[in-house]
């Protein structure tokens, strides 16, 4: 029985990449119950990180951690480190090697790759930083590993959006110039990848929730919240050290006959001030902390705007290249059906012209078949008026305008 519980505690056992503040990563194996109490969360949070499910891209402040899960970037991120599942994708290792470098040079740069949207806003934010605001640099630690998680999110999508848009806009094009099956398989094919990438890009919509949400941005603020418990902790020491002083015992409760009016008076008023003092500083930073938040996000916010925007316009090139191509079926199909009814049209004439020469060729007595001359003149007088009722149908058909003749 032990040795079964063994087994089955290490199948539980995920390898993890930890990255602290200083920078420093090294790779442990943690089973889910030690990772859930390690960075008090709930067991469905644990199953948004799982690769072997697919989740919508989210982002979830906790008590004391963040759940991130942005493409192939799916980690925790805490006060003091960073958790990611071990992988060899490279994304992940990019991200790694990104956040370590952030961390150790304590300068944030934007990564090679990136669009000319995300340098724009972060040249912006540099600029403003230069008079006296909070520069990125000095941002929390879990603000910086979000920055680089919502950082490589955005530049793969960027990345994954600007190859589509290279091979689809001459593909769309040449179907535009000649129609054929293997033209029409490969948009089919590209219409599709289009669609499963808008669908990923969606992810604007949760920094769009999250940046409405004051309240979900102040619970992302770990180091504030941090630095409070242990200042209401060393508080709570400070305050027990002072009853002792007095005289006081710490291990049992004092009641309130046996205590002096002095003590309890002074201990009330020392905790009211405490708690006061306590709250005004945590609406302060939470007000900061909440606007450092919006402003990372909003940054982020309209780099995958921009993306989304360019998905927005191929779907239209496509849906307009569509529009085109069912224009030139259609007409196609009204040449074709032009033809087919000047077709029947003769073929009537010639059916007239048949029956007259039926006609004649029956075995019976006329006076025309004496004179040799007569059936060249039948003949020439059967054309003339299939030829006048070909014309006259011709001009109804253009008088109608069934043909632009």
């Amino acid at each position: 029985m032990d040795l079964l519980g063994l087994k089955k505690r290490g199948q539980g056992l995920r390898s993890w990449i930890r990255v602290d503040t200083s920078g420093n990563s090294q790779i442990i194996e943690v089973d889910k119950f030690t990772m859930m109490r390690r960075c008090d969360l709930p067991a469905r949070d644990l199953r948004l990180l799982d690769p072997l499910f697919v989740y919508p891209s989210t982002i979830l402040g906790r008590e004391k951690a963040i759940v991130v899960n942005l493409e192939q970037i799916r980690c925790i991120i805490t006060a003091d480190e960073v958790l990611l599942l071990n992988s060899l994708d490279s994304y992940v290792l990019q991200y790694v090697v990104e956040l370590q470098r952030r961390l150790t040079s304590g300068v944030g740069e934007v990564w090679q790759s990136e669009g000319p949207e995300l340098n724009r806003r972060r040249s912006s934010r540099s600029f403003d930083n230069s008079f006296g605001s909070t520069s990125p640099d000095y941002l929390p630690f879990e603000f910086r590993a979000l920055e680089v998680a919502l950082e490589a999110a955005c530049t793969f999508l960027d990345s994954q959006a600007a190859e589509l848009e290279i091979e689809a806009y001459p593909l769309l094009d040449e179907l535009t110039s000649k129609i054929s099956t293997l033209n029409l398989e490969r948009v089919r094919r590209l219409k599709s990848r289009l669609v499963a990438l808008t669908r990923r890009v969606q992810k604007r919509d949760e920094i769009e929730q999250l940046m409405d949400d004051d309240g979900d941005m102040a619970e992302m603020y770990l180091t504030e919240k941090k630095s409070r418990m242990e200042s209401s902790f060393y508080g709570d020491q400070s305050l027990m050290g002072f009853r002792s002083i007095d005289g006081l015992s710490i291990s049992a409760p004092v009641s309130p006959v046996s205590s002096p009016p002095e003590t309890r008076r002074l201990e009330k008023s020392l905790s009211i001030a405490r708690s006061r003092h306590e709250s005004m500083r945590s609406s302060e930073s939470t007000t900061e902390s909440i606007e450092e938040l919006e402003m990372l996000l909003e940054a982020y916010f309209v780099v995958i705007d921009s993306t989304l925007n360019k998905l927005t316009s191929l779907k239209e090139y496509i849906d307009d290249t569509e529009d085109f191509i069912n224009i030139q079926l259609d007409n196609v199909r009204n040449q074709l059906i032009q033809f087919e009814l000047l077709l029947t049209t003769a073929t009537f004439v010639v059916a007239i012209f048949g029956v007259v020469a039926g006609i004649f060729g029956m075995n019976f007595a006329i006076p025309l078949f004496d004179d040799p001359g007569a059936f060249k003149w039948v003949l020439i007088v059967t054309g003339i008026c299939g030829i006048i009722i070909f014309c006259a149908f011709v001009w109804f058909f253009k008088y109608r305008r069934l043909m632009p003749l």
